[in-house]
């Protein structure tokens, strides 16, 4: 039998997972054993009776840090093995793609550390080796829905959670752009009815359709994206 993907959270507040995870597709494939999770309180690795975690910032200013003696001890009592990515989500990380996600996904799985306060000790970052993920130009309350945002990205690209095999090939940014505009049932909704093409039964034109109206989204939306849809390499077939 395939080892399942596992993932190891490390937080303040266990009791959050697996939350949405344990619903829809993620919630079915963790129940048939296609994944796995496990929450982690940091506060387990405190060394004081009020188990506390944080201490305020050297150098003065605001809010309170993440101490770094006790963040590297929840890693190392987490024992996860060397395969497995060691993620922080952070939102000055390099944004999460996905095509990160894919890699994640084929991999065995992942730690994540969710953060909190005003943010984690940078020692405990380079000692543990932890790479920073962000799933946006915001800021949350803490990392515990970034992580969930992430281990939902992953878990559905995992063998046998989707039902379509072509689902994920063509949503958006599988091929650097973002999907095209969906349709169904009724054919006329409030005077507005389903483009002819659609309804055409000619598989090519549909095909191009749809590829015109990724090319036009990602155009208007997302420049950024069609800048590197533009500038990746195109392949080529020989005759």
């Amino acid at each position: 039998m395939t080892s399942p993907w596992r993932t190891t959270v490390l937080t303040l507040f266990p009791e959050m997972f697996p939350g949405p995870l344990g619903v829809s597709l993620a919630g079915r494939a963790l129940a048939m054993g296609v994944w796995s999770l496990e929450a982690r309180d940091i506060r387990d690795s405190a060394t004081d009776r009020h188990r506390s975690v944080d201490d305020t910032p050297a150098g003065g200013g605001p809010g309170m840090v993440l101490r770094a003696d006790i963040l590297a001890a929840a890693i190392d009592a987490a024992a996860v093995p060397p395969g497995r990515p060691r993620l922080l989500m952070s939102p000055r990380g390099r944004p999460l793609t996905q095509s990160r996600v894919a890699e994640l996904a084929a991999g065995p799985g992942t730690l994540i550390v969710c953060g909190r306060f005003e943010g984690i000790d940078q020692r405990v970052i380079e000692a543990r080796a932890l790479e920073e993920v962000s799933i946006g130009d915001y800021v949350l309350s803490g990392g515990e829905i970034a992580a969930m945002a992430l281990v939902d990205a992953c878990v559905r690209l995992l063998p046998g959670v989707m039902g379509s095999a072509e689902s994920a090939s063509e949503e958006s940014f599988s091929n650097s752009l973002l999907e095209y505009p969906q349709y169904t049932r009724p054919q006329a909704f409030e005077g507005r009815p389903i483009p002819e093409v659609l309804l055409s039964g000619d598989h090519a034109k549909v095909a191009a359709w749809r590829r015109a109206e990724a090319e036009r989204l990602t155009r208007t939306r997302r420049p950024d994206l069609w800048a590197a849809h533009e500038n990746a390499p195109k392949s080529t077939t020989k005759e």
